[in-house]
């Protein structure tokens, strides 16, 4: 079985602990801290599921403060 390729997405600003901590609680993916700021790991199939739960997390906490 060959091993899958891992990747490295960027975290954009913005993204909180609690955000970070339920990427982590649904997919597989690592944190890694680099000179350029923290990234996360994994295979290109969990990086996009985590990167549309935080862009879609953000957009949401944008629309709260819309509100106001």
């Amino acid at each position: 079985m060959a091993k899958e390729k891992l990747y490295e997405m960027k975290l954009p600003n913005g993204v909180g602990e609690q955000m970070l901590a339920h990427v982590y609680e649904q997919f597989n993916v690592e944190l890694k801290q680099t000179e350029y700021g923290p990234k996360l790991l994994g295979t290109q199939e969990e990086l996009t599921k985590a990167q549309d739960f935080l862009v879609n997390t953000m957009k949401k906490r944008l629309e709260e403060l819309d509100t106001y």
